[in-house]
C-alpha cells in the first residue's frame, strides 16, 4: 500500500465509513505483518530508521551480527547502538551509502552495510521518511579473496623457483666440486701457505653452504607435497625434535615447562615434516629469549574434534609492523633469517587439515598454536530427558533420537 494513498486517507479520514476503514487497517496489519516475516527469513540485517537515526524496526540477522537486542535497540540512536558507525557522517538524504567495516563485537566479522533513504513517492511529496540500513556479513568471501592472493603469490613463487633451481642450483654445485679440489691441492702445499689458505677456503665453502641451504628452504616452502600419514602420538614427536635441540637449549640456558595432556589420541601424521614444524617453532621460541636465557612453556589440549599444541615463549616479542607480514616469503625480523620457517610450518599444518594462530605482544612473547584435527572424531548427542551431553565412543553405534 503506497504511503501517497496513505497520507490522502488521513487527511480524509473523517469523511470515509467506518467499516471501510476497519477494513484498510486490517489490511495494513497483514501487510505489516508479511513484510516483517519477510525480512526475519532473510540472512542479511534489516534496519528502518527515522529521519533522526532513530532505530525504529530491526531483524533477527541484525541482532545477531551486531550483538543487539532487538526491543531495547528500537527507540536508540543508530551511533550509540552499533559501535562503528557515526549516524552524522553517513546520513544524508540525497545519496546512497555502501561500505565497508570490521566489527569485534560479538565476534570479529567483516561487514558491508548499505543506507538507502526513504523518499515520499508522490511527486509533491518529497520529504525523508527515515532509512533501510542493510547489512551483510561478507567474512567468508573476504577471507577466500586473502586466500586467492595468497594462492597467487604460491603460484609466483612455484613458477620462479624452476628457474632458481636451474639458475643457481647448478653454479652451486659446480662451486663445490672446484672447492673441493682446491682443498686437495691446498692439503699438498707446506703448513705455513695452508694456514693462510685454509681461511678463505672455509669462508667460501661457509658461503656456499649457507647459499645452497637458503635454495633448500625457498624449494621447501613452495614445492607442493603429500604427506605421508601414519598413526602417531604428538607428544612424541614434541620430545624427539626436543631431545635434537637439547645441546642448543642448554648452551643458551632455556628452561622447558610442559603442560601435556593425558592420553592423547593418536594422529593421521606425517612424522618427518611435523617434526620440521616443531623444529622451527621451538628454534624461533628460543631465538626471541634473551641471551641469558628463559623459559618456553609448551601445553597440549584435546578436544573431541582436535588436538591444540602452544608455544609460548616470554621473549622479545613480534611488533604489530612485522605481524602483518609474518607469513610473507623473506620476511624476518632476524639478521640471519631467511623469513621460510614459519611459511613452511603453516604449509605444513595446512596440508595435515590444521591451522596455526599467533599472539604477540613486543617486550612479553610470543605464543603460537597449530591444531590438528583428530581422525577419532567423537560423538556427541544431547538426551532428551536431561540437560547433561552424552559422549559416545566411535566404535560405538549411535541411535537414533
Amino acid at each position: 500500500m503506497k504511503s501517497g494513498f496513505l497520507d490522502k486517507l488521513i487527511a480524509r479520514l473523517d469523511q470515509v465509513d467506518p467499516g471501510e476503514v476497519q477494513r484498510l487497517v486490517s489490511r495494513l496489519v497483514r501487510e505489516k505483518g508479511f513484510l516483517e516475516s519477510v525480512f526475519e527469513a532473510l540472512q542479511e540485517g534489516v534496519l528502518i530508521l527515522d529521519p533522526e537515526g532513530q532505530i525504529t524496526y530491526v531483524n533477527q540477522a541484525a541482532t545477531r551480527i551486531f550483538g543487539i537486542d532487538a526491543q531495547k535497540s528500537i527507540g536508540q540512536n543508530l551511533s550509540s547502538t552499533v559501535r562503528g558507525i557515526d549516524w552524522k557522517k553517513i546520513a544524508d538524504p540525497n545519496r546512497i551509502i555502501s561500505r565497508d567495516m570490521e566489527i569485534f563485537y560479538p565476534e570479529n566479522l567483516y561487514l558491508n552495510f548499505y543506507l538507502s533513504p526513504m523518499q515520499g513517492e508522490m511527486k509533491q511529496d518529497d520529504h525523508l521518511l527515515g532509512y533501510v540500513l542493510l547489512v551483510r556479513d561478507i567474512t567468508r568471501s573476504r577471507i577466500q579473496a586473502e586466500e586467492n592472493v595468497e594462492s597467487e603469490k604460491l603460484n609466483a613463487l612455484t613458477l620462479l623457483a624452476a628457474g632458481v633451481a636451474h639458475e643457481i642450483g647448478n653454479p652451486l654445485n659446480s662451486l663445490g666440486i672446484h672447492l673441493q679440489l682446491l682443498d686437495r691441492k691446498i692439503k699438498k702445499l707446506s703448513p705455513e701457505d695452508q694456514e693462510s689458505l685454509s681461511n678463505h677456503l672455509e669462508t667460501a665453502q661457509g658461503e656456499i653452504q649457507r647459499l645452497d641451504t637458503i635454495l633448500k628452504q625457498f624449494l621447501q616452502a613452495i614445492r607442493p607435497t603429500q604427506p605421508e600419514r601414519e598413526s602417531s602420538q604428538i607428544h612424541d614427536l614434541l620430545r624427539d625434535t626436543l631431545n635434537t635441540l637439547s645441546p642448543e637449549l642448554e648452551e643458551r640456558h632455556v628452561q622447558i615447562s610442559l603442560e601435556l595432556a593425558e592420553h592423547p589420541p593418536l594422529l593421521k601424521l606425517d612424522q618427518t615434516q611435523i617434526k620440521q614444524a616443531l623444529y622451527n617453532l621451538l628454534k624461533n621460541a628460543f631465538q626471541a629469549l634473551p641471551a641469558s636465557g628463559g623459559r618456553i612453556d609448551i601445553i597440549s589440549r584435546t578436544t573431541d574434534y582436535e588436538v591444540t599444541l602452544t608455544i609460548r615463549d616470554h621473549g622479545s616479542g613480534i611488533s604489530p609492523e612485522v605481524m602483518g607480514s609474518i607469513f610473507e616469503p623473506y620476511s624476518s625480523s632476524k639478521k640471519s633469517g631467511t623469513g621460510l620457517g614459519l611459511l613452511i610450518v603453516r604449509r605444513i599444518i595446512r596440508e595435515h587439515g590444521g591451522e596455526i594462530e599467533i599472539e604477540s605482544q613486543s617486550g612479553e612473547g610470543t605464543t603460537i598454536t597449530i591444531s590438528l584435527p583428530r581422525q577419532d572424531k567423537n560423538i556427541r548427542m544431547l538426551d532428551h530427558d536431561a540437560d547433561h551431553v552424552i559422549d559416545l565412543e566411535p566404535t560405538e553405534q549411535a541411535t537414533t533420537l
